[in-house]
């Protein structure tokens, strides 16, 4: 029997030979075939809403997404039709975390600003006098796989690194490579925070303007996890105030955010939702999720089960 599965993001050469072995695979931009097709894989563009699915034939099986997060796709309305969601949350880990131990080095560094002095033939060595990671307290904020590979890299620069996970033991959180603490201790003793949580209704706004205001004076904001965790008018106020020294998101409330006062900021560094574009991480998505949608097309064990 010859599966037919829709790919509407776009999907690594790799993923689509697996899925091919097995499948008809659609490539479109859009849900028009859903009705026709026994599984769906997407990456982050697409959003699979409860009307959406409400078009899907009965013969739809599985929703796969190449990547980590799945708060594109209505989990309840998938389970209310009794489809399996799986992701691939071990491909970006690498690529995430090095992106935040970019971010810490270019707000520490002020590299972008640098860098654009030089394209204008200019020479401000005076300026640009940054600090140091070392013996810097670094806060992680969700300190599951993309937490931990981050507190690994930030502990080979000499920083001490605080967690804080409000789902994972202390013990656990000590063999993950961080000092456990609670999170209002945490905002006030770093001078680096970073956020690794996913967006759902406890995440959304955590760090407001109270949040924000706990922070320690001077200290900089780094999130490459899901927009909409930040309230970005309140960060603008804090970086407007001095609080913050400086503040870096590969993530938007609303994406692409379009012009916008944040990123305009002299204190501000901004990248567009860059976190897993890496050949590596892209190659390890389009392999894992459709390893994972065929075995859950074939009945087979799934290792990476959302719904």
């Amino acid at each position: 029997m010859a599966w037919r599965v829709l790919v509407t993001d776009g999907l690594s050469e790799e993923g689509l030979r697996l899925l091919r072995d097995q499948a008809e695979v659609i490539e479109s931009e859009t849900l028009e075939a859903l009705g026709e097709s026994d599984a769906l894989v997407i990456r982050g563009r697409t959003r699979v809403t409860a009307e959406a699915l409400d078009q899907a034939g009965s013969g739809l099986k599985v929703i796969g997404r190449a990547g980590v997060g799945v708060d594109n796709i209505d989990l309840q309305a998938a389970k209310s039709k009794g489809l399996i969601v799986v992701n691939a949350p071990l491909a970006a880990t690498v690529a995430v975390a090095e992106l935040t131990l970019g971010l810490m080095l270019s707000l520490s560094r002020q590299l972008p600003a640098a860098d654009s002095s030089m394209r204008r033939a200019e020479w401000r060595k005076s300026e640009f006098k940054g600090s140091e990671l070392f013996e810097k307290t670094l806060g992680i904020v969700g300190v599951g796989r993309i937490g931990a590979a981050v507190a690994e890299r930030a502990r080979a620069f000499g920083m001490k690194v605080l967690g804080y996970d409000a789902l994972i033991p202390d013990e656990e959180l000590i063999k993950r490579g961080t000092e456990p603490t609670d999170f209002d201790s945490l905002l006030g003793a770093s001078d680096y925070v970073c956020l690794h949580l996913p967006l759902n209704g406890e995440t959304r706004g955590m760090i407001g303007r109270e949040a924000l205001g706990k922070m320690k004076p001077g200290a900089r904001l780094m999130s490459v996890a899901r927009g909409g965790i930040v309230d970005e008018q309140a960060l603008l106020a804090a970086l407007k105030s001095g609080h913050l020294s400086g503040a870096a998101l590969d993530v938007f409330s609303k994406e692409p955010p379009g012009e916008s006062p944040l990123l305009q900021h002299p204190n501000m560094i901004a990248t567009p939702h860059i976190g897993a574009q890496t050949h590596e991480a892209q190659v390890k998505a389009g392999r894992d999720i459709a390893s994972e949608v065929l075995a859950a097309l074939n009945g087979e064990p799934l290792r990476w089960r959302v719904v």
